[in-house]
């Protein structure tokens, strides 16, 4: 069975000076959108994955503050690797669905965490929908965004 991409980078990267930026550039690499919101993956590990944001004029607002979809932005980075990193290597994933409630303006550097639950009953034919619970919290610790993303989790096909 393929080990995927991502625990394979990461995994090879996370513990090397530098490591965690050469693997979050990689990730942007690889879906380019990411790069707008120049993204730094914090920590991957089965359940869970944490990533920040600065806060810069680039991703703001009209108003000033960090804009509602570049946090659904760096919600979804999360979302996808904490699940890559999580799934079993007899599955797959896609994006289906997002859930978001826009909580407190945001300011600052931005850190969104993922979690999953219940990915431990998943059996090996299995196909179902699998949500990613990621809060995206400011530099107090305030939740300025929550959001539900759910994911279509399918076997993978042999070769």
């Amino acid at each position: 069975m393929t080990t995927s991409p991502i625990k394979k980078a990461y995994s090879a990267l996370h513990a090397r000076p530098l490591g965690k930026r050469i693997f979050s550039t990689i990730v942007s690499l690889k879906a380019p959108y990411f790069r707008t919101i120049r993204p730094a993956i914090v920590s991957l590990e089965p359940g869970r994955g944490e990533a920040r944001m600065r806060d810069r004029w680039g991703v703001h607002n009209h108003i000033g503050t960090v804009h509602a979809i570049a946090c659904c932005n760096l919600a979804e980075l999360v979302a996808g690797t904490t699940i890559d990193y999580s799934l079993p290597e007899s599955h797959r994933w896609i994006p289906k669905g997002m859930n978001v409630g826009y909580l407190q303006k945001a300011k600052g550097t931005l850190t969104a965490v993922g979690t999953i639950e219940g990915l431990d009953t998943l059996s090996v034919g299995e196909a179902r929908d699998v949500v990613v619970s990621v809060d995206v919290t400011d530099p107090h610790g305030t939740v300025v965004v929550h959001a539900d993303i759910t994911m279509w989790v399918t076997p993978r096909r042999e070769a």
